[in-house]
């Protein structure tokens, strides 16, 4: 049986891959996004919006399947965590990308919120990492680019200042 405490980390591991407390969450900063302005680059960004959502969507599942199949193949770094192209390839691509990233988001969370789940013990796959490393870095790289999706929303006009 899990101790209070272990329940209280997981929930807070969990809270923090949500988002929302401390800045937006990842629905809101990508609620309503204009689709002629998902492929754009603002001057002096070397990224699009579709191109950090591909991104964090990539980086997330590799993440959440490093987590838990010790047979999973990471991409090649830089290329296979980034999209090919500043615009998404077809008019459905962003919709898909975002469905798979909230997907991911929610299996990740199960994975932290089952009690059968060893936050601790390093993977035998790994090289040190453990599942509490995993949860704070896929929130901490969440956290990093979301910032950067909003800034972008931003220039781009398509975010009120609150």
């Amino acid at each position: 049986m899990a101790s209070d405490q272990d329940a209280a980390l997981r929930q807070q591991l969990i809270e923090l891959i949500k988002g929302g407390n401390a800045h937006t969450d990842f629905k809101k900063a990508i609620e309503d996004f204009p689709g002629e302005l998902r492929g754009k680059r603002p001057k002096g960004s070397p990224h699009s919006p579709w191109e950090l959502l591909e991104h964090m969507r990539l980086a997330q599942l590799d993440i959440l399947e490093f987590s838990r199949n010790a047979d999973h193949k990471s991409p090649e770094w830089p290329e296979g965590y980034w999209p090919e192209t500043a615009e998404p390839p077809d008019p459905k691509a962003w919709d898909r990308s975002v469905n798979g990233f909230c997907q991911d988001m929610k299996s990740m969370c199960e994975l932290i919120a089952d009690v059968g789940s060893d936050l601790y013990s390093p993977f035998p796959h790994g090289t040190g990492q453990t599942l509490l490393r995993e949860a704070l870095l896929v929130s901490d790289h969440n956290a990093y680019h979301l910032g950067q999706l909003v800034l972008l929303r931003r220039i781009l006009g398509a975010w009120a200042i609150e």
